[in-house]
């Protein structure tokens, strides 16, 4: 008996190692599996380069990623959205950990950091907004 194939679906949650991936793709834009592996050794962890390859090519399978292969060099691109991949799985963890209370993730966010000047008064204003709403 075969079992049912995974369904190729973007709306899947990136792993925190396919996060890493997409973040560098998402701030720099459509790039080779190298520049990527290089950005994350730099900026992140040590990660051997065909570990992040062979996971790039599974991120394609789950539609988190595309790949222009019309050259010698492939380029990836981010398949999905910066801020819909960062709003779902910020959703999830509001639902999960405060459930489903944005308020009380915001006073646990408040507490445990202190802000600068000028963070306080970007929020100021972002809740000045929500107000005028």
């Amino acid at each position: 008996m075969k079992s049912p194939k995974k369904e190729k679906s973007a709306s899947s949650e990136p792993t925190k190692s396919e996060l890493e991936i997409l973040q560098v793709l998402w701030q720099y834009g459509p790039s080779t599996a190298r520049f990527v592996n290089d950005q994350i050794n730099q900026e992140k962890r040590p990660v051997i380069y065909m570990s992040t390859l062979k996971l790039m090519q599974i991120m394609i399978e789950k539609g988190l990623l595309k790949k222009d292969d019309s050259q010698m060099t492939h380029i990836y691109r981010a398949a999905v959205e910066e801020n819909k991949t960062k709003g779902a799985m910020l959703d999830r963890v509001v639902d999960n950990l405060f459930n489903g209370s944005a308020g009380s993730l915001m006073m646990q966010l408040l507490g445990n950091k202190k802000l600068s000047a000028e963070e306080r008064a970007e929020f100021e204003e972002l809740i000045k907004k929500i107000d005028q709403k």
